[in-house]
């Protein structure tokens, strides 16, 4: 409780309570300030390398991956690139937009992008890595550069080409394989994934991946019901994954099968669980951070599937409510806690503020 008082002391721009917050200039050069830290800082670091022979164990998570060796793990740093690029796209006046785009041009190097595409080849055991949350973030990455016209994202843009070259032949490859969803609360949650994938198949106009996602989620959800979100969370969930599915669903079924889907898919008590707001015992925690992060997905997730529902839902201001309730409740926690948190909460912050 203490924590939280600070957090209003220390961080008045921030809205609490009853408040609808949102991403104001303020907040968005205080936010953007965590990926800047971190986007060059190489350690502490958590390669996720599996080291196939001796001469491999010297190499620094720099040498394997010169773009995205920094924010601790290279999904973090992939999607705190993918943030910095949204803010600099839609607030190019900041007072911070040209540091940011001096880190995005030197991330963006040509020759540094080739080298992560060649990681793929080069070492041998590759194809599970960041499948498929660190993909997904990359797509969203790629899908933010494309969709900006602009002179630099252009040439970013293309330079990324190789390495989303091998992430989506990989999908595409792993996509018909994938006989079972994940559906934990950290990063292998399948929903998760392919609701990134789909915006991108749909940003670019790849209908044949499209097609892929969509019949691919019916297999896999389209016959759940009464999930038993009532057990929701596990202890360093960040994401909830009833929540995820139904965020899925909203983009593959029209309106009104979605709605029918949704009315089985939920039990009073797990509707009722999924809207209490996570217990952070401890935000220095490298795992139980993971519990804000919770709060800024199930944000996101709300506000979603509230917009795809009727007027007339009950769930519609419902979850639009729930969802300022959990933003407001995770902004002040994003500043408190150390690099467990700082490494990576901010991207979710923004991605749950747009609307």
């Amino acid at each position: 409780m203490k924590k939280s008082l600070l957090a209003v002391v220390f961080f008045p721009f921030l809205t609490f309570a009853q408040g609808i917050p949102t991403l104001t200039d303020e907040m968005a050069i205080k936010l953007s300030e965590k990926p800047l830290h971190c986007i060059n800082q190489e350690y502490p670091n958590k390669t996720a390398h599996i080291i196939n022979n001796a001469d491999e164990v010297s190499l620094s998570p720099k040498a394997l991956h010169p773009t995205f060796y920094g924010c601790f793990d290279w999904h973090s740093s992939v999607h705190g690139h993918w943030m910095l690029v949204r803010i600099l796209k839609t607030k190019p006046d900041l007072a911070i937009a040209k540091q940011i785009e001096g880190i995005l041009n030197e991330s963006f190097k040509k020759e540094s992008l080739q080298t992560e595409a060649d990681y793929f080849t080069k070492y041998q055991l590759t194809g599970t890595f960041e499948r498929t949350y660190g993909w997904a973030w990359l797509l969203k990455l790629d899908e933010e550069l494309a969709t900006w016209n602009h002179p630099k994202a252009k040439i970013w843009h293309q330079n990324l080409k190789p390495l989303m070259d091998k992430i989506l032949s990989s999908w595409k490859t792993y996509l018909p394989k994938q006989t079972y969803p994940n559906r934990t609360g950290v990063h292998p949650n399948t929903a998760f994934a392919m609701a990134f994938a789909i915006d991108w198949a749909r940003a670019i106009g790849d209908s044949n991946f499209e097609d892929q996602l969509i019949e691919k989620a019916k297999y896999f959800y389209l016959k759940d019901e009464k999930t038993p979100a009532y057990l929701e969370p596990d202890g360093s969930d960040f994401f909830s994954p009833s929540l995820e599915i139904a965020d899925l669903m909203r983009r593959v079924l029209p309106q009104k099968e979605f709605v029918q889907w949704l009315n089985r898919f939920y039990e009073k008590r797990s509707l009722k669980n999924i809207e209490k707001i996570p217990v952070v015992s401890d935000l220095s925690d490298y795992q139980t951070v993971h519990l804000v992060g919770l709060s800024f997905s199930k944000a996101w997730c709300m506000k979603g599937i509230a917009k795809s529902l009727p007027n007339h839902h009950s769930l519609k201001k419902e979850f639009q409510k729930t969802a300022n309730i959990f933003l407001n409740n995770g902004l002040p926690l994003l500043f408190q806690g150390n690099y467990g948190g700082d490494h990576w909460l901010a991207s979710f912050a923004v991605y749950a503020l747009e609307d």
